[in-house]
């Protein structure tokens, strides 16, 4: 007997080492517990006015030297897309004998830098609306910070982002982040979130941004495919802190790629969470989760995105 006990701990021990992940979903932004939340926000009009935004200029692109990544406890493939504003599809992509179910805790990954071009800057954006950044500092440390996005134009359009500026109480630069969409494409008179989070962040800090990039995406390009959501279940938790989402969605053609992306509003339409399902199967039933780092749920808004197969596509079942 006591051999057997000791056997069954060493497996137990051995198979706590290694950590599955899921790739399919990106990590629940966790509510902070009552108290520690502090909502940053740009006023609009504020009596104390922010510093002037500076004149825009177009940074230099970033190097194209991928860097390594060491996979922490909790990582998935979509918090890892998140953190650096990479899809799935192109971390798999440089990293093919990393299995996306099941990665390591210390395991090291290949992250490819974030390419803007110099074309791209060179195009002044579609003069799309944005709203002032909401702010959220959890416990956990750093700051989340969500622009939504509206497409005022009578074109769609790809590849939203914007800067935002953490100012400090000198009204000095802090830090600056690029908030990114975590779908490509926003068509005509629909909103989404724009992304950002931050390490660090200063004490009586004021927050602005400006909008980066706003491409036009015509209707008959033909790289994405006309999709929907069907049978849509959402349960609110009685507490407001989540919700749950499940449904099918409908796709005609073959896709590449398949994004369910849900956004957690609050009743005066602030963004209180997001969280994104991918697809690497091409299977169109999803179930997720999204939480809030503000206060409660309200509704939930979802927005779906396929785009066609081509010969450069892979799926990993």
């Amino acid at each position: 007997m006591a051999r057997i006990f000791a056997y069954l701990l060493i497996v137990t021990i051995g198979l706590t080492a290694c950590v599955p992940q899921n790739v399919d979903v990106e990590p629940t932004l966790a509510r902070p517990k009552v108290g520690s939340l502090q909502i940053y926000s740009s006023p609009v009009p504020s009596s104390t006015p922010l510093p002037p935004t500076p004149a825009p200029t177009h940074p230099p692109p970033p190097t194209a030297t991928p860097h390594l990544y060491a996979i922490k406890k909790g990582d998935t493939m979509g918090s890892i897309s998140l953190e650096f504003g990479i899809s799935v599809e192109e971390i798999i992509r440089v990293n093919p004998e990393t299995s996306p179910y099941s990665m390591t805790v210390g395991e090291e990954i290949v992250i490819p830098e974030v390419e803007i071009t110099p074309a791209s800057l060179a195009i002044a954006p579609l003069e799309v609306e944005i709203s002032p950044p909401n702010c959220y500092e959890p416990l956990s440390g750093g700051m989340w910070c969500f622009i939504s996005v509206l497409n005022n134009q009578d074109i769609a359009v790809e590849n939203p982002s914007a800067e935002i500026m953490l100012f400090d109480e000198n009204g000095e630069v802090f830090a600056e982040k690029i908030a990114y969409a975590l779908i490509d494409r926003l068509p005509v008179g629909e909103r989404m979130p724009l992304v950002a989070f931050f390490e660090n962040i200063p004490e009586n800090m004021s927050v602005n941004a400006k909008l980066l990039t706003a491409l036009p995406s015509p209707e008959d390009n033909g790289r994405y495919l006309l999709a929907s959501v069907r049978n849509v279940l959402t349960e609110i938790a009685w507490s407001g802190v989540s919700a749950k989402i499940k449904g099918d969605v409908m796709v005609e053609g073959e896709i590449s790629r398949l994004w369910v992306l849900a956004i957690a509003y609050d009743a005066d339409d602030n963004i209180l969470g997001v969280r994104r399902w991918e697809s690497v199967s091409g299977k169109g039933g999803f179930n997720l989760t999204v939480s809030s780092l503000g206060s409660t749920i309200d509704h939930v808004q979802l927005m779906v995105e396929a785009k066609t197969l081509d010969e450069n596509s892979t799926f990993q079942e």
